[in-house]
Formats: C-alpha cells, sequence, structure tokens
C-alpha cells in the first residue's frame, strides 16, 4: 500500500490553527467529509473520539494517527494535518503534537486498517519526511513531502 494510493491533496491541509485535540478531530471531520460526502461529519466525529477514548492515538515525536471505522465507507480515506503549532493531544511521550494523519476505513476491513497503520507509522519514522513535512508552507508541499 503506498500513500498516494488513500491521500489526495485536497485532503491535506498545511499550517492548521487549531489549538485542541476537539477542534483538530472536528477539522479532520470536515475534511473526510468533503472528500466522501456520503459520510455525515458527525459520524466522523464520532467514530474519531471514540477511538480517542480507548486511549491516545498520539504516537510520540509529534505525530498522532487518529483512525476509525465507518459504516458506508468502500475504500480508506487519509487526512493529514500540519497545526501551525503543536498542541497538547495527550501522546505516549506526553509531548504535544503538530502531525495528524488520520485515516477513516470501512467497518469490515479490520486486517487492513493494522497494515495501512503500519505503513504510515514507517513513513512517519523518517526524520527527512518529518523535517519536510514540519517546513511546507503549503499544502500540496506537504502532500509532496509524505508521498
Amino acid at each position: 500500500m503506498e500513500i498516494k494510493n488513500i491521500l489526495t491533496p485536497g485532503c491535506t491541509l498545511c499550517a492548521a490553527p487549531d489549538t485542541s485535540k476537539k477542534r483538530i478531530l472536528e477539522t479532520i471531520s470536515q475534511i473526510a467529509h468533503h472528500s466522501q460526502p456520503q459520510l455525515a461529519e458527525d459520524i466522523i466525529l464520532e467514530s474519531l473520539m471514540s477511538r480517542e477514548k480507548l486511549g491516545s492515538t498520539g504516537i510520540g515525536n509529534g505525530i498522532a494517527l487518529p483512525h476509525g471505522r465507518l459504516a458506508n465507507l468502500n475504500e480508506v480515506v487519509a487526512v493529514l494535518i500540519c497545526c501551525e503549532k503543536p498542541l497538547d493531544f495527550d501522546a505516549i511521550d506526553s509531548k504535544p503534537v503538530d502531525i495528524f494523519f488520520a485515516i477513516l476505513v470501512p467497518e469490515d476491513q479490520a486486517q487492513g486498517h493494522l497494515q495501512t497503520l503500519a505503513t504510515i507509522a514507517s513513513k512517519l519514522s523518517d526524520k527527512d519526511v518529518l523535517k519536510r513535512m514540519r517546513q511546507s508552507t503549503t499544502n500540496n508541499d506537504l502532500y509532496e513531502a509524505i508521498i
């Protein structure tokens, strides 16, 4: 699986002004809804929030991988956001988060979900990729940095 197969330039946002965990999840939900209009924003947000209640998806090093499973979704959808300022996201290393790579997967694709998360986590462990992402000034720069 390649990231360009699940992430589009339209689902990439550079320098988001969000300031809280809930607000960033709302922004992710809005972007995903715009990409997949059959999915209601509130249903997307509920899926992401439910997952966060199980434990933070902040994996450390300023990165979070919010994710959820949804009915009425036929393919994996990704949203990538880089924030202007890192925000508290209850990450495992207790450091603030500025890179959010969210994925939404069809309800019946649990195994694919785990493989997708592993692929993304691997890409985000590359220090050069992270540096380019954090230095991005446009949505397209951010998109190009990750793919």
